[in-house]
C-alpha cells in the first residue's frame, strides 16, 4: 500500500512540468509598446501597440497621477480598452499640472507589467489644431473671420486666445503657382484683390514661440462687381505742433469713376489695434475722430490728444449722397512715433554771483501741454563760452537750472533741443535758437578792487619800515659805530677808564701845524720829547687795539701853546 502511493506520488511530481504556465497561475502578457500621449486642442487620446497579437481577449487600462500625488487615479475613457487607443478628453485637470500615466495589458486574471510615461503637462503636449474659417466678398477684398482653434470655450487655450497670430495662403482658383501669404487678426481684411474673380485660401494658427498649428481645409469665395464708388487709398498720418493731419488720395473728377465731380463727402474713425486680436466681431467698436467727419477735403485735422500712448488702426469712408464706398484699408500707426517735436525756446540771465540762469519753454507750451504730459521731455543742453569752441553737454528732465562759477564779464552761449527716450525708440526735436549773455562784475571783482585799494593804503608804512631797515643794515656795513662791544663796555666803566675810550663820534683829528724856517735840530729834539710823552700813556694800554688819544677836549690847544711859546723863544 505504502508502496503504490510512492508510486503515485511520485507521478504526480514527475507531470507537474508538462502543466500550462497560465493554468498554474504564470504570467504570459507582455506590456504594451510604442505608448504614445498625442494631444489636439482639447482632445487627448492615448495610443499603444499590442505586444502579443496572437492572444485574444486581452484589454488594456491605464492609470494617471499629478505631482505631489502617490495615488494611482483610474484614466477616465482607458478602462478595460479593447483597441490601441483611448480618449481621456473628460480628465478635468490644469492643463500646466505635471502628470503621469502607466498602462497595461489585462486577460482575465492575468496582467502584464507596467508600461510607464515620463511626467509631462497636457499643454506641453498639445498641438494647435486647424482654426475655423468664414468668408465675406467684398469690393476688391474679402473679408475673413477665424475662430480659435478647439472648442467654443477652450480649456487649452484659454490664457492664450489673444496671442495667437494667422498665417493666410491665399491664390486665385484659376492660378496654380501665384500665391501670397499674409499675417492677419482673428477678424481681418484682405485686400487688393480683383473684382469678379474666386479666390481661394487656407489658414493656419501661431502661439508663439514655437507651436504652428495644423492647416485649416481650404475655402474659396468670389469678389463681387466693384462698388461704383471707391473707397479713399493711401492712408496716412502726419503730425504738426499740436495737430494731426490725416491724409488719403481720392479720384476726384476722374472719368473712370463716371462723375464730372462727385459732392463726395469723407470721415474717418479709429480703434485700438489690441481689439483685433481679441476673437470676436469688432466692427462696432470703431469711434468716429473729431474733426473727420462730412469733410470735402482729402484730409482732416484733430488734436495730438485724442490719442493717447498706443498702436491704432484708422480707416477712412467715402459717401456721395445715399451711396457710400467700402471702408479704406486699415492703417496702423503708433502715436508716439507721430509725436513732431518742437525746438524749444530758451531765454538766459545773469545774476550777480557771476552766473548765468537758463529757462526753457516749449513753444506754444498752453496748446503743447497736453502732449508733454504724455510724453515726458529731456533736454540736451549745449554751453560754451562764445570766443571758445569747447562745448559743455548736458541733460536735464528740469526747465530751469544754472551754470556757475564762470567768468566775470564774459559772454556765454546755449542752445537745447528736446528729446523723447523711450525702451522702443527714441526722438528728438532740432536744436533751438542760439542765446548768448554776458555775466556780471560779480562779488569777487569787487573783492578784489577793495583788497587791491587797501593794499595799497597800508603798504606805505610797511615800505617805509623796509627802507629804514635797509639803510640800517647798510650803514652797519659801510659806516660802522665806534662804540666799543659790551665786553669791553664791561672792562672800562669806571669813569677815569671810561673817559680814556674815544667814541666815534667823539674822535677828534690830531692837530698838525707847518712850522716854516725852524732848526732841524730844535724840532727833532722836541719831537722826540713828545715821543717820549706819547710812550709813557700809550705804554698802559698797549694791549688794546682801540684807538685812544692823551688829550682831552682842551688838551690839544694848551699843547700847541706850549709849542709855540718855545718856538718863540
Amino acid at each position: 500500500m505504502l508502496t503504490l502511493l510512492g508510486a503515485t506520488t511520485v507521478v504526480l511530481v514527475a507531470g507537474a512540468p508538462w502543466m500550462s504556465p497560465a493554468a498554474a497561475g504564470g504570467t504570459t502578457l507582455k506590456s504594451p509598446q510604442n505608448v504614445e500621449v498625442y494631444i489636439v486642442d482639447d482632445t487627448f487620446i492615448l495610443r499603444w501597440n499590442r505586444s502579443n497579437p496572437s492572444i485574444r481577449n486581452v484589454t488594456f487600462s491605464a492609470y494617471y497621477q499629478t505631482l505631489g500625488n502617490d495615488i494611482w487615479l483610474k484614466l477616465p475613457g482607458c478602462q478595460s480598452v479593447a483597441n490601441t487607443t483611448c480618449d481621456f478628453s473628460s480628465l478635468k485637470l490644469n492643463v500646466y499640472d505635471k502628470v503621469k500615466l502607466r498602462i497595461r495589458a489585462e486577460e482575465g486574471n492575468n496582467t502584464s507589467p507596467w508600461h510607464n510615461i515620463d511626467s509631462f503637462t497636457l499643454f506641453e503636449k498639445a498641438q494647435i489644431g486647424p482654426p475655423k474659417v468664414h468668408l465675406e466678398a467684398e469690393d476688391k477684398a474679402i473679408i475673413i473671420n477665424i475662430s480659435l482653434p478647439g472648442v467654443r470655450d477652450s480649456v487649452m487655450w484659454a490664457l492664450d486666445s489673444s496671442s495667437f497670430t494667422y498665417s493666410l495662403d491665399i491664390w486665385k482658383n484659376s492660378s496654380s503657382g501665384e500665391r501670397r501669404t499674409e499675417t492677419v487678426y482673428s477678424r481681418d481684411k484682405i485686400y487688393n484683390l480683383s473684382p469678379e474673380t474666386t479666390y481661394c485660401l487656407k489658414v493656419k494658427a501661431r502661439l508663439l514661440p514655437r507651436k504652428n498649428g495644423i492647416y485649416s481645409p481650404v475655402h474659396c469665395i468670389k469678389t463681387p462687381v466693384a462698388n461704383k464708388l471707391p473707397p479713399p487709398e493711401n492712408i496716412r498720418l502726419d503730425a504738426k505742433n499740436h495737430i494731426f493731419v490725416l491724409r488719403w488720395d481720392y479720384p476726384y473728377g476722374s472719368v473712370k469713376w463716371g462723375h464730372a465731380r462727385p459732392n463726395v463727402t469723407f470721415q474717418a474713425q479709429w480703434l485700438y489695434a489690441y481689439l483685433k486680436k481679441i476673437p470676436g466681431d469688432s466692427s462696432g467698436k470703431w469711434k468716429q475722430i473729431p474733426g473727420c467727419k462730412n469733410v470735402h477735403t482729402t484730409h482732416c485735422v484733430f488734436p495730438q490728444n485724442t490719442f493717447r500712448k498706443g498702436i491704432y488702426l484708422i480707416r477712412v469712408q467715402a459717401s456721395d449722397g445715399n451711396t457710400t464706398s467700402v471702408w479704406s484699408k486699415e492703417e496702423k500707426f503708433d502715436a508716439q512715433l507721430q509725436i513732431t517735436l518742437l525746438p524749444p525756446v530758451i531765454t538766459m540771465k545773469s545774476t550777480n554771483d557771476v552766473s548765468l540762469r537758463v529757462y526753457i519753454s516749449a513753444p506754444e507750451e498752453s496748446e503743447n501741454k497736453p502732449v508733454n504730459q504724455n510724453f515726458p521731455l529731456i533736454y540736451e543742453i549745449v554751453f560754451w563760452e562764445n570766443t571758445s569752441n569747447a562745448e559743455r553737454k548736458i541733460r536735464e528732465k528740469k526747465t530751469d537750472f544754472t551754470f556757475s562759477k564762470l567768468k566775470p564779464l564774459t559772454e556765454y552761449c546755449v542752445k537745447a533741443r528736446a528729446l523723447i527716450e523711450d525702451d522702443k525708440w527714441n526722438k528728438s526735436s532740432g536744436f533751438s535758437d542760439t542765446v548768448c549773455e554776458k555775466t556780471k562784475p560779480g562779488n569777487t571783482s569787487r573783492t578784489w578792487l577793495i583788497a587791491g585799494i587797501c593794499a595799497a593804503i597800508f603798504s606805505i608804512p610797511v615800505v617805509i619800515y623796509v627802507v629804514k631797515l635797509l639803510l640800517r643794515c647798510i650803514s652797519y656795513v659801510f659806516f660802522p659805530s665806534s662804540k666799543p662791544p659790551s665786553t669791553i663796555d664791561e672792562y672800562f666803566s669806571e669813569p677815569p677808564l671810561w673817559n680814556l675810550l674815544l667814541l666815534t663820534s667823539e674822535e677828534q683829528t690830531e692837530r698838525c701845524f707847518i712850522i716854516e724856517n725852524t732848526n732841524t735840530i730844535s724840532a727833532v729834539e722836541e719831537t722826540n720829547q713828545t715821543d717820549e710823552d706819547h710812550k709813557k700813556y700809550s705804554s698802559q694800554t698797549s694791549q688794546d687795539s682801540g684807538n685812544y688819544s692823551n688829550e682831552d677836549e682842551s688838551g690839544g690847544s694848551k699843547f700847541s701853546e706850549e709849542f709855540l711859546q718855545q718856538e718863540s723863544e
